[in-house]
C-alpha cells in the first residue's frame, strides 16, 4: 500500500511525527513574532493544499505563507515528501466520540469512523490521492488498528481480519472518489440530467431508478455500508 520513492535521501532519520527539532541557525529575524515549528508548517501545508491542491504545494510557497526562509524549513522536515507525509496524517486522525466509549453495538462504532474518514477526505479532497500513494503515518494506522479491533469483537476471524478492513477501505475509498468526481457545479448537473432524461429502451433499469438524477450522497454511503457490514458478520 505504499509508493516507493526514488531519488537520494537525507543522512538525518526522517521525523514522521511531531517531535521537537533543533533551532534554526540564521535569519532570527524572522522568528522573533512567530518561532517556525512542526506544528505551524504542517497546518500551513494543509491550509495551502486546501487552496491550491497538491500541485500549489511548493517549498517556496510554503515558505513565503510562514514568513520563513525555505531553507529554514529544512530544519524541521527533510524535503516536501515529508510535508505531504504529515499533511496528510494530520488530517486523517481520528478522535472519536465521547458517545462511542463503550458503545455495545460495534456497528455503530465502525459506522461513525468511516463516515468520519470519508467527511475528512472530502474536506480536504488533495487527500484522497494522496492517501492511495504515500506511506501510511500513525494517525492512519491507529484508524486501522482500532477498526481491526472492533471487527474481531464482531466475530470476524483472524482469517478472514484482512479481507474485512480492505473491504472496507475499498468501499471508503471509492465512494470519496465517487462523490468527488460527480461534485459538478449546478449548470452542469441540470445539463447532465437534461441530456440523460429519457434514455430510452436501452437502460430501463437506470431509468427506472433514476441512478443519474440521485443526489443522497450521504444516505447512500450508510446504506452501502450497512449492507456491507451486515455480509461482513452476518447474524451478529
Amino acid at each position: 500500500m505504499t509508493a516507493k520513492r526514488s531519488g537520494a535521501r537525507s543522512k538525518r532519520p526522517r521525523r514522521t511525527e511531531f517531535q521537537p527539532a533543533p533551532e534554526p541557525r540564521g535569519e532570527p529575524h524572522l522568528l522573533l513574532e512567530r518561532p517556525l515549528s512542526l506544528e505551524r508548517i504542517v497546518a500551513t501545508a494543509v491550509e495551502l493544499l486546501d487552496a491550491r491542491g497538491i500541485d500549489g504545494l511548493t517549498m517556496r510557497r510554503l515558505a513565503d505563507r510562514l514568513g520563513s526562509g525555505v531553507m529554514s524549513l529544512y530544519w524541521h522536515v527533510d524535503d516536501k515528501d515529508g510535508v505531504f507525509d504529515l499533511a496528510l496524517d494530520s488530517v486523517l486522525e481520528y478522535r472519536g466520540s465521547p458517545q462511542m466509549n463503550g458503545a455495545e453495538d460495534w456497528r455503530v462504532e465502525i459506522v461513525h469512523m468511516l463516515e468520519d474518514w470519508r467527511a475528512g477526505m472530502l474536506r480536504h479532497p488533495w487527500s484522497v490521492p494522496l492517501l492511495s500513494s504515500r506511506a501510511l503515518g500513525p494517525n492512519i494506522l491507529s484508524r486501522l488498528e482500532l477498526l481491526g479491533r472492533t471487527l474481531s469483537r464482531a466475530g470476524v476471524a483472524d482469517k478472514d481480519l484482512n479481507v474485512a478492513i480492505w473491504s472496507l477501505w475499498n468501499y471508503v475509498m471509492g465512494a470519496t472518489i465517487t462523490r468527488t468526481s460527480f461534485d459538478l457545479a449546478d449548470s452542469d448537473k441540470a445539463a447532465t440530467q437534461q441530456h440523460h432524461a429519457h434514455p430510452g429502451e436501452r437502460y430501463p433499469t437506470i431509468q427506472r431508478s433514476r441512478l443519474l438524477f440521485d443526489d443522497d450522497w450521504v444516505g447512500t454511503f450508510r446504506k452501502g455500508l450497512d449492507l456491507l457490514l451486515a455480509g461482513l458478520a452476518p447474524g451478529r
